[in-house]
Parts: structure tokens; sequence; C-alpha cells
């Protein structure tokens, strides 16, 4: 049975800071919806309302767009172990690269990362666990270090110049403002 929260409790946040995996979902009035798995160390919750994840490079800049266009944002963690349990928190999402003011108090919840993007705010509105009976149990094994290799082998200046020719738009056109002042 599905149980709704107005705020992150202790028993959700010890539950989300052992989870080494979440999907973020979000979308625009128009056009796709995107789904994307994230892992990493990556994740931290901030206070009972307020979640953080830190976003490192990759082939699209979803998530960004959809920020900027309309805000909304699910983030989802589903258990693979022994406790059968899915934890989705729905809420409204901001964007905050490293240029932006609050940068450096954020970034320091964080390890450094190659590549690392910007990181996501997400304000939870409400919380929403159920069963996760029918989610099959997998074991941990460990974080793949490809994405890291590659950010560290094309450098700062590859970064920004992957930033410039793969990261403005989202699939629909919309801008990730990833570079604008």
């Amino acid at each position: 049975m599905a149980k709704f929260y107005t705020e992150l409790t202790e028993d959700l946040r010890d539950f989300i800071s052992r989870q080494h995996l979440f999907f973020t979902a979000s979308a625009a009035a128009e056009g796709r919806i995107n789904l994307s798995p994230k892992g990493m160390d990556s994740f931290r919750c901030l206070d009972t309302h307020t979640v953080a994840y830190l976003d490192v490079t990759g082939s699209g800049n979803e998530t960004a767009a959809h920020l900027h266009a309309d805000g909304r944002i699910t983030v989802m963690f589903c258990s693979f172990d022994a406790q059968p349990v899915i934890l989705r928190l729905y809420g409204r999402g901001r964007v905050i690269r490293p240029r932006d003011s609050g940068w450096q108090a954020l970034a320091s919840h964080f390890p450094p990362l190659s590549g690392t993007r910007q990181i996501m705010i997400v304000t939870v509105e409400s919380a929403q666990t159920s069963c996760g009976y029918g989610v099959p149990l997998y074991q941990y094994q460990g974080e793949r270090g490809t994405l890291l290799r590659w950010a560290e082998n094309k450098g700062p200046h590859g970064i920004t110049d992957y930033w410039r020719d793969k990261n403005q738009t989202s699939i629909d056109g919309l801008p990730t403002r990833l570079l604008e002042d």
C-alpha cells in the first residue's frame, strides 16, 4: 500500500543514503519525457524538503532543459536488496552551475568527480513509498569508472568543447543554458 509523506523523514533519508542507484524523470509541457539512471555517490539529502544531485557530463542534458522550461522532476529509488521499497520524490527543481552563486557551498557536499557539469536542486513537495515486491533482487558490485575516465581523458577544455557541441539543447530543441551567462 502506498504511503505519502510531506517531508523526508529520518527513515526515508536513511533509505536514500543506502542506495547506489536512482532515477530522474522530467518533462517540459511538450516533447519527450526523460528518464535517466544515476549513480556515483552523487545524491544528497540537504534537509527534510531539499535534495540535490551532482550531474556529470553525459550524452545529453535533458533534465537541465526541462527544469528551465517547467521545473517538475521526480526522483525514484528502488531497493534491490532484502528491503522491498520504492521511494518517489516529487518536486520542483533548479540548476546550479559552477559559475552560479551558491555553487561552492553546494559542491562541498559531493566528492570531486571528473566532468562535473551542474548540480540539480530539488525542493521536495511530497514523497511516496510503495512496495517493491515486484523488483528483482540484485547485488551491487561497484561503480563503473568508464564515464569518469572518459571525462579525465577529455580534460577541462575537451569537456567544455563537448558541452558546446552536445549539451546546449535538449533533443526537443529546448535550451539547457549550460554555457549561458
